[in-house]
């Protein structure tokens, strides 16, 4: 869909105006499709603190009308370079595209490596890209805590595609299924077992499975491998929408095979849902997981806090008078009392 007919078919959202407060007064710039208002905006996502929640929850009303791509498979299997090509043909079709890639944390700073930023520099300079590199710190599931709050940004400030590339960890790596309107799931020949795989729940969650290098000797026995498990229904039911048939799509970067099929193909899901009216439950989907981690933040956020009580409480964990269920629901108790 075309960012013309788009901006047709659905009406922008207006700001709330007269305000004084900084934070807000980035939400215009960031509407504006302004990069440092964007990036600002993102930046306040990541540093979660209590005075920019206003204007996060007005960039929250203002989203929703991006299509949201999550990229997602095992290290080493070319997301990262599979994204740089989707976005410059998406870019060809005039279409303009945010992408969140999310980076592991440096275990000693805490910030995110920019591995995916450094390999994606080509696209630098181009006013309809924007790229941000996230830290995981510590989260699982192969998304940053903030992931979502920065493709909400993107989003609101008009973004036609939003890509989110997950971290590669593997086996922790589902939750993108919850994230994101289109799943593609990356694999690529020789990395390894390809039971490990479906042990990790990986190949489960794709609305699109890709092979890439797909220029090596080996990749049709991986497409094979890939179409025979689907074949087997290896997806689970939460997960699968029954009137929708999942392709195995086989890319060469190097060679730039295949790319604009896949695009289509991305493309060809979202219309999907849309016509089908699965795209309610999807945005229903990601609205209870962004509540349901939140809270977990909340609660994790209180935890730290109550440093003191927990040391008193575990005290009497290590001297056996307390087993660790019931200290735990002694310190969530105490949560009623203040």
């Amino acid at each position: 869909m075309s960012p013309r007919k788009r901006k047709k078919k659905t009406a922008r959202r207006k700001p709330v105006a007269g305000t004084n407060d900084p934070a807000m007064a980035l939400v215009a710039g960031v509407l504006r499709r302004e990069t440092r208002a964007i990036a600002r905006m993102i930046s306040l996502a990541e540093s979660a603190k209590p005075e920019s929640r206003a204007a996060l929850a007005e960039i929250y009303r203002l989203a929703g009308r991006a299509h949201v791509v999550g990229i997602t498979g095992v290290p080493g299997s070319g997301k990262s370079t599979l994204v740089t090509c989707l976005v410059k043909a998406a870019r060809a079709q005039g279409r303009t595209v945010g992408v969140v890639a999310v980076d592991p944390s440096s275990p000693f700073s805490g910030g995110a490596i920019l591995g995916d930023r450094i390999r994606m520099s080509e696209l630098t300079g181009d006013d309809g890209v924007f790229i941000r590199s996230m830290a995981t710190r510590g989260a699982l599931g192969g998304l940053a805590r903030a992931s979502l709050e920065a493709v909400d940004v993107l989003d609101a400030a008009g973004f036609d595609l939003v890509f989110v590339e997950t971290v590669g960890v593997g086996q922790d790596e589902v939750d993108v299924v919850q994230a994101a309107h289109t799943v593609v799931v990356v694999s690529a020949p020789g990395l390894g077992d390809d039971i490990q795989a479906i042990k990790a729940g990986i190949l489960e969650i794709a609305d699109v499975h890709v092979v890439s290098k797909c220029d090596r000797a080996d990749a049709n026995a991986t497409i094979t491998d890939i179409k025979g498990m689907l074949a087997l229904g290896v997806r689970t039911s939460g997960v699968g929408d029954a009137a929708w048939q999942v392709k195995v799509m086989p890319t060469s970067a190097e060679k730039a095979t295949g790319i604009g099929e896949l695009l289509a193909e991305i493309d060809r899901h979202g219309r999907h849902l849309r016509e089908s009216g699965r795209l309610e439950a999807r945005h229903g989907r990601i609205m209870e997981m962004r509540v349901l981690k939140t809270a977990e933040d909340i609660i994790r956020g209180e935890f730290k806090r109550r440093r003191g009580r927990l040391k008193g409480l575990m005290a009497r964990v290590r001297a056996r008078k307390l087993d660790p269920r019931r200290a735990a629901a002694l310190l969530l108790k105490s949560f009623d009392g203040e």
